[in-house]
């Protein structure tokens, strides 16, 4: 039986739009995926697939994929906070969108995330949010998981 310890896979789940892709990639590779969100959902039912429902207050799914975070895993997550914290823990990073956050663009995000939360705060209009997730984010996280993992398993 697997623990939440032993999954490959960490996705930060409240609002991710790819856990379809995320068990699909798990089971293709045999490997652990355990879903990390403050309410339950509904996941196909197998061993490999793991769900840690967490309270609800600040950040707690957040510090819990962060605890998780290790050297040969990969973490599912559009926080740039929280990835900044696993790439810290030697985790590979994986935006929803299929981009992965690396120890190289991290900083760059992380300060655009500051400058957009400093105009809204402001008052100033700043563009319409994130563009709606497409087919093509959807198919290049496919990819991006598929790669990170395999990559992992080799290592293994």
């Amino acid at each position: 039986m697997m623990t939440n310890v032993d999954a490959l896979i960490l996705v930060d789940a409240d609002a991710c739009p790819v856990k379809d892709e995320a068990i699909r990639v798990a089971l293709r590779y045999g490997v652990g995926v355990l879903f990390v969100a403050n309410q339950g959902f509904r996941l196909e039912r197998d061993p490999l697939i793991r769900q840690h429902v967490v309270g609800g207050g600040f950040d707690e799914a957040d510090d819990y994929v962060a605890e998780l975070a290790a050297p040969g895993k990969v973490v599912v997550t559009a926080d740039i906070l929280l990835a900044d914290r696993c790439l810290k823990a030697g985790a590979e990073v994986i935006g929803n969108n299929g981009h992965p956050f690396t120890k190289d663009t991290i900083g760059g995000a992380i300060a655009q995330r500051a400058i957009m939360n400093d105009l809204r705060g402001s008052g100033d209009q700043v563009g319409k949010g994130a563009p709606p997730f497409s087919k093509n984010d959807r198919s290049r996280f496919l990819q991006a998981l598929d790669l990170a993992v395999g990559k992992a398993v080799r290592k293994g």
